[in-house]
């Protein structure tokens, strides 16, 4: 199975995959965006980084929106430590998954990126 990317391939910063896409969600929209820009070949990490960037991204913008987003900002803080715990533990875990909504235009931009 040579050329196949595994869980024990190196991708961005000479990590293992696993940990390079539990790493996209540490530090939000801005590991992401890092993320995004350092690896050029491997999908899944891009996907990572990119779903990263989108949701994360979304939650900072919706807590700058006067009034509705001061009174939500509790809320939307609950909501991204959540997904942001959950995020981390399963793309370390190398589960396939996607976040609703965030995760279909995730794809397609990366599709548009191509």
């Amino acid at each position: 199975m040579a050329g196949k990317k595994t869980l024990k391939s190196k991708v961005a910063f000479d990590l293992p995959v696993n940990t390079a896409s539990a790493l996209c969600y540490v530090l939000g929209w801005m590991s992401g965006l890092v993320f995004l820009l350092v690896e050029k070949t491997n999908v899944k990490v891009r996907f990572h980084a990119m779903q990263s960037m989108m949701f994360f991204g979304g939650l900072t913008l919706l807590s700058f929106v006067p009034v509705i987003g001061w009174i939500l900002s509790p809320f939307v803080m609950i909501l991204g430590f959540v997904v942001w715990l959950m995020a981390v533990y399963k793309a370390y875990n190398g589960e396939d998954f996607e976040l609703p909504v965030v995760g279909k235009l995730a794809k397609d931009q990366l599709k548009k990126m191509k």
